[in-house]
C-alpha cells in the first residue's frame, strides 16, 4: 500500500522560543487538569471520572434495587467507553464512592471488602461488585429526558453527558477535594435535609444574605461524625468567603469500670483520619512518655468505632487529658474548605454558600425547563397519533375498505381523511385487538388527559413562580426521601465550644520521685531511683566507666551541651530505667556522632551559664535561653572546626579565671564579659599558641581555689600577679597548679 504524499511546502523542522512552546503545552494542560479532571462540576457536584462511573453503570442498567456486576466489568466499560485513563485509578474512585465513612452520601453500593477506616486498600476490582445507590438513581434521573446537553466520548463512537441532572445539591451533600494547576479545592460534605432547607429558603427569597442561609446549614456533616468545635463566627465568614477551616475533635466519653475506676471511650474520630494511624500515634506518645498520665490506649473496634484510653491513675483529670492529646495527636484536626468549583462547567472561581447553591437551583431551572420541552413534544407526537386513531374509529368501515382494496392504502387515507403521514402510518400499523369499542373510550379518556397536562407544561413553561414551585416540590420529594427522617439521614457532626485547657507543663504530669541521674564516659543514661550516695558503686558496660552522676527528681529536666555548641534538653522522666546500663544519649537526642558531649547539667530556672569554646571565646547565656523544644537541640555557641564547645559552668562571683594550655592563668572582672543568648563570643585569652584549657567564676575576696595532686584544696588569695583586663595573655600558674590545667 503506498504512502500518502505530503505537500510540497510543509516545512521539515518548525521553530519557536522555548518560552512560548513550553508556555503554550503547559497552559494546555493546566486547562486540562483544571477542566476535565480536578475540579467539580458546580451542578452536579462531580468530577469526570465520577460523572463517567455512574453513566456506565446506568448503560449497564445497575440499578439500587438490580443485581451486582464485578467492578472490573464497571471499571473495564468506563475505560474503554469513557473514560481513557488507568483502570486502577477508576476502580479507586469508584471504591471510594462506595466507602460509607469517606462519603456522606454513597453513590455506589458495594458488596466485597471495599477498604476499611484503618486505611486498609479495597479488594482487587475482580473479587468486588458493585451497583448503583438510591441517590445515584437522583443525580441521573431525567437524563433520557433531554434534560442536560450530550457531547461525544474520547473516540467519537459514543455520547456522554456533559452534567447530570442531578436531584439533589450533590457538590455540598458529599463535598469534593481535588489538586489542579496553581489551584486546589476541599469542600467538606454536609447534612443534605439541611442543604434542602437553605435551597427552599433561597427560592422564597432569592436575595437571602449568607447569614440567613446558615439558620439552615449549621455547618459540616461527616460520615465519621466527631465534633466541630468552630466559633460561629469564623464558620460564618468561612461560609461568606468561601474560604475557611474547621476544628474537628473525636466524639468521647467516660465509662467507668468499678472501683472508682475509669476509661476514656473514644467513639467518633475525625474525617479523613486512619484509625490505625491514629492509635500508632497515641502509642508512640506513651512510649515516648509525652503525655505521662495516659497509661495505654487499645483498640476494641468491631464494625463501629471503640477505642479505649486508659488513665495513669483514678485522680486524673479526663479534660486535661483529652485536651492534651487534641494537641499532640490527630483526634482533634483542622479541616481547610476553599469551594474552588467550577461554575457552569467552564470557569473556576472561590464561591459562597450563596453561590454554590444559588448555581444548583439554576440547573435545576435549565433541567426542569428542558425536560418539560421534552415531555411538551411527546405530548404533542402522541395526541397526532391519538388524533389519527379516533378519526379511524369514526370511519371505521371505511377505513378498513381502503386497507383490503387500496394496493397503496397510506395516500389514499391521507387524502380521503387529511391525515398526516404519522397519522396514516399509526393506522396501518395498528393492531386488529384495538378495534374494540373499549379501545376508542380508552384512546379518549388518553388524549383529554394529554390535553390536560399540556395545557399544565404551556402553563409551567410561561410563568417563573409555577417553576420554582415545582423545583421547590421536587426538593421536598427528596428530602423526604434521603432526609433526616430516613435511614442514615440525621445529623451524625455535633457541634461543641471549644473549652481550651491551659497547656498543663509536663512536669504537672509526673510523680515526683528522687532519682540519680547516671551517664557514662561513653555516654550511656540512665536514671537510678532514689538519691545514691557518693561513691556508690555503679556498673558500666566492658571498657566504659562513670562521667556524670547527677542527683535530680523525675520532674527536673537535664541539659546537655555538645562540643558542637548546641544544647540539648531531655526530661528527666524520659530517662531508662537503672536495672540495666541504660541507653545511648544520641538515641535521645540529635546529638551528631562527631560531637562529643561536654556537660550535663541539672537545670535551674533564672540562673546564668559560662560557655567557651577551645578557641579561648566566650559569654554568659541566661540558662532558661537555652532550653530547647525539640530533639534536634538549640545551638547557642557557635563554633567552625576544629575549634569545639569546651566547657559551660554555672556562673557565681565575680571574676572570671582562665588557664591556657600554655599554663597561663588570666583573672578578670565577670562584668567585661557580654550576656547573650547565641554567638561566638568574645575573646577572654589570648594565646600564642594552644588555646583554652578551662575556666571558672569565683568572688575575688575568697580567693581562687583548686585541688593539688594529694586533693587537699589550696587557695590563692593575692591575685595581684594574675589580675588584668579581658583578653590578657596572663601569668604563669601559681605555684602547686594541677599538672591537668584545670581548676577541678
Amino acid at each position: 500500500m503506498d504512502e500518502p504524499e505530503l505537500p510540497d511546502d510543509l516545512p521539515e523542522n518548525v521553530t519557536e522560543p522555548l518560552r512560548r512552546a513550553i508556555g503554550s503545552r503547559y497552559l494546555t494542560y493546566a486547562l486540562s487538569t483544571i477542566m476535565h479532571r480536578a475540579l467539580p462540576d458546580a451542578r452536579d457536584g462531580l468530577k469526570p471520572v465520577h460523572r463517567r462511573i455512574l453513566y456506565a453503570m446506568r448503560e449497564l442498567r445497575l440499578s439500587s434495587s438490580g443485581g451486582f456486576r464485578k467492578s472490573a466489568k464497571i471499571s473495564g466499560d468506563v475505560m474503554g467507553n469513557y473514560h481513557p485513563h488507568g483502570d486502577a485509578a477508576i476502580y479507586d474512585a469508584m471504591a471510594r464512592l462506595a466507602q460509607d465513612f469517606a462519603v456522606r452520601y454513597p453513590l455506589v453500593d458495594g458488596q466485597g471488602n471495599f477498604g476499611n477506616i484503618d486505611g486498609d486498600n479495597p479488594a482487587a476490582a475482580r473479587y468486588t461488585e458493585a451497583r448503583m445507590t438510591a441517590a445515584a438513581e437522583a443525580l441521573l434521573e431525567g437524563l433520557s429526558e433531554d434534560a442536560v446537553d450530550f457531547r461525544d466520548n474520547y473516540d467519537g463512537t459514543l455520547t456522554e453527558p456533559v452534567v447530570l441532572p442531578a436531584a439533589f445539591p450533590n457538590l455540598l451533600a458529599n463535598g469534593a477535594s481535588g489538586i489542579a494547576v496553581g489551584m486546589a479545592t476541599n469542600i467538606p460534605p454536609h447534612n443534605l435535609h439541611e442543604l434542602v432547607g437553605a435551597c427552599l429558603h433561597l427560592i422564597k427569597h432569592p436575595e437571602a444574605r449568607d447569614d440567613t442561609l446558615l439558620d439552615h446549614v449549621k455547618g459540616p456533616d461527616f460520615p465519621t461524625g466527631g465534633v466541630i468545635v468552630e466559633s460561629p463566627e469564623s464558620m460564618r465568614e468561612s461560609y461568606r468567603t468561601g474560604r475557611g477551616a474547621f476544628r474537628l475533635r473525636a466524639r468521647w466519653e467516660i465509662e467507668e469500670q468499678g472501683r472508682g475506676q475509669w476509661v476514656i471511650v473514644v467513639t467518633e474520630i475525625p474525617y479523613q483520619v486512619q484509625k490505625s494511624k491514629l492509635i500508632e500515634k497515641l502509642a508512640e506518645l506513651i512510649q515516648a512518655r509525652k503525655v505521662p498520665i495516659l497509661a495505654d490506649v487499645r483498640d476494641e473496634s468491631a464494625d463501629d468505632v471503640r477505642i479505649v484510653l486508659e488513665p495513669r491513675s483514678r485522680n486524673v483529670d479526663a479534660d486535661v487529658l483529652m485536651g492534651t492529646l487534641f494537641r499532640l495527636s490527630d483526634l482533634e484536626v483542622r479541616f481547610s474548605m476553599n469551594m474552588n468549583v467550577l461554575i457552569d462547567g467552564r470557569t473556576p472561581k472561590v464561591c459562597s454558600l450563596k453561590e454554590v447553591l444559588r448555581a444548583f437551583l439554576d440547573h435545576r431551572r435549565e433541567v426542569l425547563l428542558r425536560r418539560s420541552r421534552y415531555r411538551l413534544g411527546k405530548i404533542d407526537a402522541r395526541l397526532e397519533v391519538l388524533e389519527g386513531y379516533i378519526v379511524a374509529f369514526l370511519n371505521l368501515d371505511r377505513v378498513i375498505a381502503i386497507i383490503r382494496s387500496e394496493d397503496q392504502p397510506k395516500p389514499v387515507l391521507m387524502a380521503e381523511f387529511a391525515l398526516t403521514e404519522v397519522q396514516a402510518e399509526a393506522i396501518l400499523n395498528m393492531r386488529l385487538r384495538s378495534l374494540r369499542k373499549l379501545e376508542e373510550m380508552e384512546l379518549k379518556r388518553e388524549r383529554d388527559d394529554l390535553l390536560i397536562e399540556r395545557a399544565g407544561l404551556e402553563d409551567l413553561l410561561a410563568d417563573d413562580g409555577l417553576q420554582w414551585a415545582r423545583i421547590a416540590e421536587q426538593l421536598r420529594e427528596v428530602r423526604k426521601a434521603f432526609g433526616e427522617g430516613a435511614p442514615g439521614g440525621a445529623r451524625r457532626t455535633g457541634f461543641a465550644e471549644a473549652i481550651e485547657m491551659a497547656e498543663v507543663p509536663i512536669e504537672a504530669m509526673i510523680d515526683r520521685e528522687p532519682i540519680t541521674v547516671v551517664c557514662s564516659k561513653m555516654g550511656w543514661i540512665r536514671a537510678m531511683k532514689g538519691h545514691l550516695a557518693d561513691g556508690a558503686p555503679l556498673k558500666f558496660k566492658d571498657g566504659d566507666e562513670g562521667r556524670f552522676v547527677l542527683h535530680a527528681e523525675t520532674t527536673d529536666r537535664l541539659i546537655v551541651v555538645g562540643s558542637n555548641g548546641r544544647f540539648y534538653t531531655l526530661p528527666a522522666a524520659n530517662l531508662p530505667g537503672g536495672r540495666g546500663m541504660g541507653e545511648p544519649l544520641r538515641l535521645m537526642v540529635d546529638l551528631p556522632n562527631d560531637a562529643g558531649i561536654v556537660a550535663l547539667l541539672l537545670h535551674q530556672p533564672g540562673r546564668r551559664l559560662l560557655v567557651a569554646s577551645s578557641a579561648g571565646d566566650g559569654f554568659v547565656v541566661p540558662e532558661d535561653e537555652v532550653l530547647a523544644q525539640t530533639r534536634g537541640g538549640k545551638q547557642v555557641l557557635n563554633v567552625r572546626a576544629p575549634v569545639r564547645a569546651l566547657l559551660c559552668k554555672p556562673v557565681s562571683g565575680d571574676h572570671v579565671a582562665c588557664v591556657g594550655e600554655n599554663r597561663k592563668v588570666l583573672v578578670f572582672p565577670l562584668s567585661e564579659l557580654p550576656e547573650m543568648g547565641r554567638g561566638k563570643g568574645v575573646r577572654m585569652q589570648k594565646f600564642k599558641d594552644g588555646g583554652l584549657s578551662d575556666a571558672i567564676t569565683f568572688r575575688l575576696a575568697d580567693g581562687l581555689s583548686w585541688q593539688d595532686p594529694a586533693g587537699r584544696t589550696r587557695v590563692q588569695s593575692d591575685l595581684t600577679e594574675w589580675l588584668g583586663k579581658r583578653a590578657g595573655t596572663g601569668r604563669m600558674a601559681p605555684r602547686g597548679f594541677p599538672r591537668d590545667n584545670h581548676f577541678g
